[in-house]
């Protein structure tokens, strides 16, 4: 059996699982130490290119647009690799490459594959892909061991806010900075097993640009900024933009110094393992007074006024 994951989740997950001898090739996107490992069959024509969020916006826009894709296949290196499954997704053609793309290189190849696209809506949706994925592999209780354990660390989350009868935090996670993007999928889902909630997300569905208007008017208590593909240095380059926005220091999140920048794997790379992670992450930035980040995230995160002159 061998396999190619066109999908960093997916690479997180199957390394997660101990299925990674199964693998043979990844995208340029997956995560250590899949790209030092694995061969890089998926590239893109923006790979090590700066632009701010409101130029990545416009070139995608653009590329959509004109049904086009920023992602390519190496072919070559695909036919010789010769996979029995290729692993893809079909919710967002902006973030990775997509199935369609997927399926216009494996058409050519001398061996066709299995096209396997992950594609889940909510948090439990992820759940079952890592039982997709280890079935897929001839591996399907590598992915019960997994998610059992997985299991226990959001259980003991919610146990213990029922044990202080925590009350829900009125929170914003944010998706992308220019234009401003709510959350969406099973970030509210998230959210809401860390013991807040989010008025403005889509659970389940496609994160949405959000007037600035309607986040003053919800005024989170809370507001974590993650975009999509970005870590909390490259965030950091871009909070100018937000603190320019009329009735930034009026908002109830920066007047409690309670916004927090996170690396975006906490949310957008939706691999079972990373999504547990995320849930700890913000129950500690939710309820500091129950829960403690652990040491092993706390370099993922950074509270915005350490960073800024609000300090």
């Amino acid at each position: 059996m061998t396999a190619v994951s066109f999908l960093p989740a997916a690479t997180q997950m199957i390394y997660d699982m101990g299925l990674q001898h199964l693998l043979q090739g990844v995208t340029f996107e997956c995560p250590l130490p899949a790209r030092e490992e694995k061969d890089k069959i998926v590239r893109c024509v923006l790979e090590g290119k700066q632009y701010s969020s409101r130029e990545i916006d416009t070139i995608f826009s653009a590329s959509k647009a004109q049904g086009k894709s920023l992602y390519y296949v190496d072919e070559e290196l695909l036919e010789k690799i010769s996979p029995d499954i290729i692993f893809t997704q079909d919710i967002c053609e902006v973030c990775q490459i997509d199935t369609a793309c997927t399926a216009a290189a494996v058409s050519r190849l001398t061996k066709q594959p299995q096209l396997i696209a992950l594609s889940p809506n909510n948090l439990d949706d992820v759940m079952d892909t890592a039982v997709t994925i280890a079935a897929a592999l001839g591996q399907e209780e590598a992915a019960y061991a997994y998610l059992a354990a997985l299991q226990t660390r959001t259980g003991n989350i919610l146990d213990r806010l029922r044990q202080f009868r925590a009350p829900l935090k009125r929170v914003m996670v944010m998706e992308w900075i220019e234009p401003v993007y709510n959350c969406g999928h099973w970030i509210p889902y998230q959210i809401a097993q860390a013991g807040g909630v989010d008025a403005l997300s889509n659970p389940g569905g496609d994160s949405i640009v959000t007037s600035w208007e309607k986040i003053i008017k919800y005024d989170p208590e809370v507001l974590v900024i993650a975009p999509c593909g970005f870590e909390v240095n490259r965030t950091q380059e871009e909070m100018h933009l937000l603190e320019q926005k009329p009735g930034w220091n009026n908002l109830t999140a920066v007047k409690n110094k309670a916004i927090y920048l996170a690396d975006y794997d906490f949310f957008t790379q939706p691999s079972a393992g990373t999504l547990v992670d995320g849930i700890e992450l913000l129950a500690g930035l939710f309820h500091p007074g129950i829960f403690t980040v652990p040491p092993r995230l706390q370099h993922k995160y950074k509270t915005f006024f350490q960073l800024s002159a609000y300090v």
